[in-house]
């Protein structure tokens, strides 16, 4: 355990503070398990570091991955009780997806060591509320999201800007667009965030960060996927047929029979693939409602989960229409309820009608709706019912 912390502490003394992701401030940390989720590459392992830098007892705090040659030859539930013994707090485990039997000794961590507190993050295809042990009424589940744009520009221009919420930008988005020009140039920061900007980890090269995405897709198809549901290979590379597929595709309104016959797969398996590829956090399924959705319900839309991923896949075949409604859907994900429209794209929270657009576009699709709005690319203001869509990029 001694090399353990370390590690840790090392850890500690290199972790940058300069730029936060948005949870950091959300997760309580009264909590005594608390399971943070999040895709390959979000942030997940930065994020922890930075909690235990900023808000925790370092003398009585342990960072460690599950993947660590340490357990090779130990049990994680072993190494929690010396370090609860010696005085720990706060046991931090990184990547627990790549433990066998992880919620077991977790669930038996949190029985028996009540005086520590443990934080956990997982790939966001693993779901802790099916886990083996039943930990979904001890652990508060946190999901990290990718990059917002609001983040993005602070990675580019090292620019805390503040976050504003959905109604403020309806109210206020002529005010908040104005004032932020004057900071930055949201229009080329924009295009360069929708190709190549959503995971954090894009600083590192970005000339080989869409190659770099790449093998990520393929980890999570053929380790992250396959761990939890066991799939034939056959399998993996049809799943990976699929995304290029959608990738390529204008918004996909999905042809479940045509495409199980493309893909080369039954429809019940091609419907159980793409909520597979949703947990992974690869795609974003779109529906009319969301009540009443089964295992085996169609999605009336199906997009990437974000536009890098588009970029990557499908290259110069990218829609730029697609792309804009992937933007628009990733960033309200999680945040907002958003379903297909009759009338238009979206609808937010079953009463705010988008139609999302280039810079041409008119206010006929919802000239006789109510509560409607255009959400349009390449304007760096807008007015009245027109925002400009790069502006729902600072929710969080």
């Amino acid at each position: 355990m001694e090399n353990l912390l370390l590690e840790f502490q090392l850890k500690i003394a290199r972790i940058p503070l300069a730029i936060q992701r948005y949870l950091i401030d959300q997760i309580d940390l009264n909590n005594r398990l608390i399971a943070i989720k999040g895709a390959r590459g979000a942030g997940k392992t930065t994020l922890l570091l930075q909690l235990a830098k900023l808000h925790l007892p370092l003398s009585s705090s342990l960072y460690v991955s599950l993947d660590h040659i340490y357990f090779f030859e130990n049990k994680l539930y072993d190494l929690a009780k010396q370090f609860s013994q010696f005085g720990g707090t706060h046991l931090l485990l990184d990547e627990v997806h790549k433990y066998p039997n992880w919620s077991r000794e977790i669930k038996l961590i949190y029985d028996n060591f009540p005086e520590l507190h443990v934080i956990f993050t997982s790939s966001s295809m693993l779901e802790i509320y099916k886990a083996e042990s039943d930990l979904s009424r001890r652990a508060v589940t946190y999901d990290l999201k990718e990059l917002s744009f609001r983040e993005f520009i602070a990675f580019e221009t090292q620019q805390r800007i503040q976050r504003y919420s959905f109604s403020e930008i309806l109210e206020r988005h002529n005010e908040i667009a104005a004032d932020l020009i004057k900071k930055i140039k949201p229009l080329p920061l924009f295009d360069k965030y929708l190709k190549t900007g959503v995971y954090p980890y894009y600083k590192e090269n970005e000339t080989l960060y869409l190659q770099k995405l790449q093998n990520t897709i393929n980890l999570i198809i053929e380790i992250d996927i396959n761990a939890v549901e066991d799939l034939h290979y056959e399998t993996l590379v049809k799943l990976k047929k699929l995304l290029i597929s959608v990738a390529s595709s204008a918004p996909f309104t999905p042809n479940i029979t045509k495409l199980s016959e493309k893909v080369g797969v039954s429809r019940n398996m091609l419907v159980q693939s793409i909520k597979i590829l949703e947990r992974a956090g690869l795609v974003n399924e779109l529906y009319k409602d969301t009540s009443g959705i089964g295992i085996l319900t169609k999605p009336e839309k199906l997009y990437l989960n974000n536009t890098n991923l588009m970029y990557a896949l499908a290259k110069e075949n990218t829609n730029i229409g697609n792309v804009r409604e992937t933007f628009f859907l990733n960033q309200f994900k999680g945040l907002h309820e958003i379903n297909r429209s009759e009338t238009a794209d979206f609808v937010i929270d079953k009463t705010f009608t988008f139609e999302i657009g280039g810079k041409n576009k008119t206010r006929k699709q919802i000239a006789d709706t109510e509560n409607a709005y255009i959400a349009k690319d390449g304007i760096e203001i807008g007015f009245g019912n027109i925002i400009p869509v790069w502006l729902f990029g600072f929710m969080y």
